[in-house]
């Protein structure tokens, strides 16, 4: 029996374990399993919480894995909803977390929203990466899309209307594109209003998603950069708001999470990911 619990940051959706006193390995095709929204339990992101490096100030560490098993340096919404659940467990408003992207901070924001600053963005074209040097503000790529990297790699196309983008057909045309060796997040964009943002986001690994707290710092940076809004937004996504910062310590994301449910699953559905 494997306890975990089922998150959602906005309709987000994460399966987290936590391993901080039984570590636990993860393969692709035990990610890819426990993914699958029929034959397991399904999630846009798995997250595994293990214990803070010995002698550090970190509180935890959080390793990332998508729907394909792949892995992600960084999911924004997952950090938040295990920074809420850990806050909630030792009874802090405030935590250090650790990540493959780097050192992450949260704090709780109040009336149930939660704070992660996701780190500075990465705006040069070897640190998202892009394949070859070149202008990450406007990319060689129909639609003049933004390159930025937020421990993950994003394109934003700003459009006329969001909603009209078929996302299904739109978003892996652009995820495997070849100016991206590690594929990338895909968003399209609108300005709804001033520092306000529709967004719609397919992730890297996944596919449609109802939010993505990566994708969104990673758009109201690229927004900040065109001189379309100011660094403080509002960005709307199909499972509700979030509101990101860009200050100078960092990308800082606040938004509502939810803590579903707890389980475990069974010796015999972890066997069959075995075989």
């Amino acid at each position: 029996m494997l306890p975990f619990m089922k998150m959602h940051g906005l309709g987000n959706d994460f399966v987290v374990v936590d391993a901080r006193a039984n570590k636990f390995e993860v393969t692709p095709a035990l990610a890819k399993g426990i993914a699958h929204r029929q034959f397991g339990l399904g999630f846009d992101q798995l997250a595994v919480i293990s214990a803070g490096e010995a002698g550090s100030a970190s509180d935890a560490h959080l390793t990332f894995y998508n729907a394909d098993g792949s892995t992600s340096a960084a999911c924004g919404n997952a950090t938040r909803c295990i920074a809420r659940f850990l806050m909630d467990e030792r009874q802090k408003d405030a935590l250090h977390l650790t990540t493959d992207r780097g050192d992450l901070m949260a704090q709780d924001a109040g009336e149930g929203l939660t704070s992660v600053n996701m780190g500075p963005p990465q705006l040069e074209w070897d640190e998202i990466p892009l394949a070859e040097a070149m202008d990450t503000l406007e990319l060689p790529i129909e639609g003049a899309p933004t390159a930025t990297g937020m421990g993950n790699p994003h394109c934003t196309f700003f459009v006329e209307n969001a909603e009209l983008i078929p996302l299904e057909d739109f978003g892996p045309r652009y995820e495997y594109h070849p100016l991206y060796p590690q594929r990338t997040n895909v968003q399209v964009a609108h300005v709804a209003g001033p520092d306000h943002i529709r967004m719609r986001v397919w992730e890297r690994g996944v596919g449609v998603t109802l939010a993505s707290g990566s994708s969104s710092c990673a758009t109201a940076v690229a927004a900040a950069r065109r001189g379309l809004t100011g660094r403080k937004v509002r960005i709307d996504l199909d499972g509700g708001t979030l509101w990101i910062d860009w200050r100078a310590d960092g990308v800082w994301m606040t938004g509502p999470t939810m803590h579903v449910a707890d389980g475990a699953f069974t010796r015999q559905f972890l066997e069959s990911l075995a075989s």
